[in-house]
């Protein structure tokens, strides 16, 4: 039995060994790599921002609609009104969530060209160090 455990422990140890080396083991990635995949993820976080602004906009414009509507078939000007400046705001707030959309996705791709940079310049210095290695 306390073989048995020992056998465990160690099993788990050096699993938890192979776990933790496993960053030490991986190539090593330039500035430009590192900046590009920073770049990338900052891009999709604030795509991922634009998308629920843009959901809220049209759930705005969606109600300010009904609201207008509403207004309209009961003859309340005030409630008319606060319908179309609702519809109004939302159409706003979603065309700037298109906006910061757009611009999330050009970061993105400014991090994906920034991260093939690195990795040419990678491989380039690999290739030029085997050469000198000759």
């Amino acid at each position: 039995m306390i073989r048995s455990r020992l056998m465990s422990l160690l099993g788990a140890g050096t699993f938890s060994f192979a776990l933790l080396a496993s960053p030490l083991v991986r190539a090593e990635s330039t500035a430009a790599e590192r900046e590009g995949n920073r770049m990338e993820k900052k891009g999709n976080a604030e795509e991922k921002a634009a998308n629920a602004e843009k959901a809220k906009g049209a759930a705005m414009e969606k109600k300010g609609k009904a609201m207008e509507e509403a207004g309209d078939k009961a003859d309340d000007k005030q409630m008319e009104a606060a319908g179309k400046k609702m519809k109004k705001k939302g159409k706003a707030i979603e065309k700037s969530g298109e906006a910061r959309g757009d611009a999330a996705e050009t970061m993105e791709k400014a991090g994906n060209k920034a991260e093939k940079a690195g990795v040419e310049s990678r491989k380039d210095a690999a290739k030029a160090k085997a050469e000198a290695a000759k």
